[in-house]
C-alpha cells in the first residue's frame, strides 16, 4: 500500500445507486481546504482481545518480520533515474523525455492519482499507530509489530519518491499541482472505519496491498505497450513490493482466524459492509472537490483497477481465509460468514446492471496534467 496503501481507488462504476459505497461517514470541507469527516468510532475491540496481539509478538516476529528485505538489498528510486553526477545527466534526461513523449494523457492522469497516492505514505503510518494492540507506544518500539510498522513505511516511502522524480524529470505534468494536491491529501488523512481494531485494519491492509499489487502491475503493462520499458520496469517493482507486503498482511489475518475466528469473521464482514475506502479518498487539488472520483473512473477505464478486481479480491479473500470452512461460529459470526461469501456475486451482478446504463464517459480537465481533458 501505498498503501497503508497502500494504494487505490475503487471505481465510480462501483458506486452504483449507494452514496455509501466510498464512504460510510459524511464528508465537509474544513476552513482550511482539507476534507474531514464525520461520525467516527473509536476503540471498539473489546479490551480483553489486546492480549491476544501481546501473545502473537512472538509468532510476528518468526512470521511477519521476514517480509521485510534488508535495506542494503533494496532498489532504491537513484537505481532508476538519470544521475546528476554523471556528465550524460542531460542527455538521460533526454531520453527519458523521449520515452513518454508518446505516452496518452489519461496514462499519466492514473500514474500520477497512484503516485499521489504513495506520497501519502505519513497518513498510512498514522493509521497503522492507531491500532490498539499493535501500535509502537514510543516511536523507536523494539515490538515486531512497531518494528514492522516503521520498516513497512520505509520501503513503502520509496514507490513515492521515485514515482515523483520520474514525473517531474518527464516534462508531462503540473508538478505545482500535484504538489498542492499531496498536501491536501496528507493535511486530511483518512477514515476507512478501523475504529483502532487491529482485526479491521489488518483485513484493510490485506485488501490494499493487493489492490495496489494490481493497480501498479496494470500499469507497467501499459507503460510497456507505449513504449516506455524503464517505466515499466518501476511500476512492476513497486508491484512487486506490495505483493510481499500482501503476503504479509494475509499472513496475520490467517492467524487471527485460527486463534479467533469469531471475532475475526464478524470484522470481516463488517469492513465489507463499509466496504473498502480506498486510502486517498480524501483526495482534491483545490478546484476539483471529486477529484479521487474522477481518477477513479480514469482508472477503471484503462482497466488499472476495476469493480471487477474489487470482486476478485473479495473472492480471493474469502477462498484463502477459507472462510466457507469455518465451523463453530456464533450466530453472529455464521451471519457475518454467509453475507461474505455471497459478496463477491452480488458485487459482479450489480456491475453488470451499472455497465449497461453507463454511457460514455464525458470529458474532464485535470489540473495534473496543465488542464487538459480526459474521457471519463
Amino acid at each position: 500500500m501505498s498503501s497503508i496503501c497502500l494504494s487505490f481507488p475503487l471505481p465510480q462504476a462501483a458506486v452504483f445507486s449507494s452514496p455509501k459505497f466510498f464512504m460510510s461517514s459524511t464528508l465537509h470541507t474544513a476552513s482550511r481546504g482539507a476534507k474531514a469527516v464525520n461520525k467516527q468510532v473509536t476503540h471498539s475491540m473489546p479490551p480483553e482481545k489486546l492480549e491476544i496481539f501481546k501473545s502473537l509478538e512472538p509468532w510476528a516476529a518468526d512470521n511477519i518480520l521476514i517480509h521485510l528485505k534488508p535495506i542494503e538489498k533494496c532498489w532504491q528510486p537513484q537505481d532508476f533515474l538519470p544521475d546528476p553526477c554523471s556528465d550524460k545527466f542531460h542527455d538521460a534526461i533526454d531520453d527519458l523525455r523521449q520515452r513518454t513523449s508518446g505516452i496518452p494523457d489519461d496514462y499519466f492522469v492514473v500514474l500520477v492519482g497512484d503516485m499521489i497516492t504513495e506520497e501519502a505514505v505519513p497518513t498510512y503510518q498514522t493509521m497503522l499507530n492507531t491500532f490498539d494492540g499493535v501500535r509502537d507506544e514510543t516511536g523507536a518500539s523494539l515490538t515486531p509489530w512497531a518494528k514492522w510498522i516503521r520498516a513497512w513505511t520505509a520501503e513503502e516511502n520509496r514507490h513515492g519518491d521515485l514515482l515523483n522524480k520520474y514525473l517531474y524529470l518527464s516534462g508531462r505534468v503540473n508538478m505545482k499541482q500535484i504538489e498542492k494536491t499531496i498536501q491536501y491529501l496528507i493535511g486530511s488523512g483518512m477514515d476507512p472505519g478501523f475504529e483502532n481494531s487491529p482485526y479491521h485494519g489488518f483485513i484493510y491492509t490485506s485488501f490494499q496491498e493487493r489492490a495496489t499489487f494490481i493497480s501498479h502491475g496494470n500499469t507497467a503493462r501499459l507503460a510497456l505497450q507505449h513504449g516506455d520499458n524503464r517505466l515499466a520496469q518501476i511500476c512492476g517493482l513497486i508491484a512487486a513490493d506490495e505483493k510481499r507486503h500482501e503476503a504479509a498482511y494475509t499472513k496475520i489475518v490467517e492467524k487471527l482466524f485460527d486463534i479467533d475466528p469469531d471475532e475475526t469473521m464478524i470484522a470481516f464482514a463488517r469492513m465489507m459492509k463499509k466496504k473498502i475506502i480506498m486510502p486517498a479518498h480524501l483526495m482534491q487539488d483545490g478546484r476539483d472537490s471529486n477529484l479521487f472520483e474522477h481518477f477513479s473512473s480514469v482508472a477503471q477505464r484503462l482497466g488499472v483497477y476495476t469493480v471487477s478486481d474489487y470482486a476478485d479480491n473479495v473472492e480471493h479473500f474469502v477462498d484463502r481465509w477459507k472462510v466457507r470452512d469455518l465451523t463453530g461460529l456464533s450466530s453472529k459470526g455464521q451471519e457475518a460468514q454467509e453475507y461474505a461469501c455471497r459478496l463477491a456475486p452480488k458485487i459482479r451482478r450489480l456491475e453488470e446492471r451499472a455497465q449497461s446504463r453507463i454511457k460514455e464517459g464525458h470529458m474532464m480537465k485535470f489540473s495534473w496534467i496543465h488542464d487538459k481533458e480526459v474521457q471519463l
